[in-house]
Formats: structure tokens, C-alpha cells, sequence
């Protein structure tokens, strides 16, 4: 029998698992668990009721947390001349053209967010088995293909995230840290669910939003009750 932590007993004694929790009672409850030695990230995961392999049922889009995801963003982005110097200017960590691009060829990926130029997507395509894997490709849709570079830039440092459903129609997103106030976690939280729920495909019949659950990064994870929350 494999032997539970002090932690993870001293947890287990808070929460009830078979328990559907309210999203501010669930928010609540994850930062009463037993502390850490590092600040937690809260992680939001739904099931969707949608079939990812119809690509008129897609679930994609991108939103601002109104209190940032508490992570630091390493942002990259790729174009020349005066759009590089914006970039730079704007915040961006790394600009760059050919230099980057051939970092990227020998492997670096040490970066958090990847916005690009729509001239240096030719070159930039062929890195797709390098960066599409890790998500970290950009497209005209998630507003990280642009000319505004300096726009892109600003928003991305102040917590714009994209969200996506994945191939098994479940989307996942961090929303902040465990150290939030409460009010800020749960503002983050409906910012989110107003965006999926706003990028609703039409052809989409049925519930939605299937099932919920919120967990921190070394937490249990709680269901939620999608009744109780009102996103229209």
C-alpha cells in the first residue's frame, strides 16, 4: 500500500470528493489545503460538449484576465526592423528576426509566448514540429500573428491567455496563483468562462459546458457546479 503524505492526509480531512462545490466555495477551500514551498498555480479544466474532430465545433479563443495568470511570461517575437524595435520598446523580452529563428532551428524554446510578424510566418512555418507541440506556434485567431506588434506585446505581459479545446474536447487553463485574493481568482475564473462560453460554436447542441473542475498544482481536484454560475 502506497503511504499518503502528513499533506495529503491533513488534506483529505478538508474536502469531500464526491461533493459538487460552488466556484467560490471550491476557491476557498483550495487555499485552506496544507501550504506548499511554492506559490501554486490554479488550474481550471472543462469538459465540453463538442466534438473536437468537426472543425465546425472547434472551441478556441483567447481572453484577459483581469488579474494576470501571477506567472512571468518570457515573450519572444519574431520580425525586423522598426516592428523589433517596437516590440522592445513595448516589453517584449527577446525580438528578432533571422538571428531567433535559427536559435528556435537548434532547439530553444525557453520562452513562454511566441508573437510574430504575418511576413516572417513563411520562415517561421517551418519550425512547426518544434513549436507546434508546445503551443507555442502563432496564429491570426489567438491575435499573435499581427502587425501591432506593440499591442500583442502589451496584452501578453498583462495576462491575455488563449484557450482551446484539445483533441479529447477537455479545455485546461491556469488562472492565477493560490496566493490571489479570493475576489481575484473568481474574477479571473468568470473572465474565462464568459470567453468559452461567448465562442460557443453554433452547431454545438446539447450542454455545453459538460463538467468543471478546479485544482491547484499539488491539490486535489474539485468539481464544480455549473448550474450555480451565471455567465450569460
Amino acid at each position: 500500500m502506497v503511504k499518503r503524505s502528513k499533506r495529503m492526509r491533513e488534506t483529505d480531512k478538508l474536502i469531500d470528493r464526491t461533493k459538487v462545490y460552488k466556484l467560490e466555495e471550491a476557491v476557498a477551500l483550495l487555499q485552506k489545503c496544507p501550504p506548499t514551498k511554492f506559490d501554486q498555480s490554479l488550474n481550471l479544466s472543462l469538459k465540453m460538449g463538442v466534438d473536437p474532430k468537426k472543425s465546425d465545433q472547434m472551441v478556441r479563443g483567447t481572453v484577459s484576465l483581469p488579474h494576470g495568470t501571477g506567472q512571468k511570461v518570457t515573450l519572444v517575437v519574431i520580425a525586423k526592423g522598426e516592428k523589433a524595435k517596437e516590440a522592445l520598446e513595448a516589453g517584449a523580452d527577446f525580438a528578432g528576426g533571422d538571428d531567433l529563428l535559427e536559435k528556435i532551428k537548434g532547439g530553444w524554446t525557453n520562452f513562454t509566448a511566441l508573437i510574430s510578424t504575418p511576413d516572417m510566418m513563411r520562415e517561421l512555418g517551418k519550425l512547426g514540429k518544434i513549436l507546434g507541440p508546445r503551443g507555442l506556434m502563432p496564429t491570426p485567431k489567438a491575435g499573435t500573428v499581427t502587425n501591432d506588434v506593440a499591442k500583442a506585446v502589451r496584452e501578453a505581459k498583462a495576462g491575455k491567455i488563449e484557450f482551446k479545446v484539445d483533441k479529447t474536447g477537455v479545455i485546461n487553463n491556469s488562472v492565477g496563483k493560490l496566493s490571489f485574493q479570493l475576489e481575484s481568482v473568481v474574477e479571473n475564473l468568470k473572465a474565462l468562462l464568459q470567453a468559452i462560453v461567448r465562442a460557443k460554436p453554433a452547431s454545438s447542441k446539447g450542454v455545453f459546458l459538460r463538467s468543471m473542475y478546479l485544482s491547484s498544482t499539488m491539490g486535489p481536484g474539485l468539481k464544480i457546479d455549473t448550474q450555480s454560475l451565471a455567465l450569460a
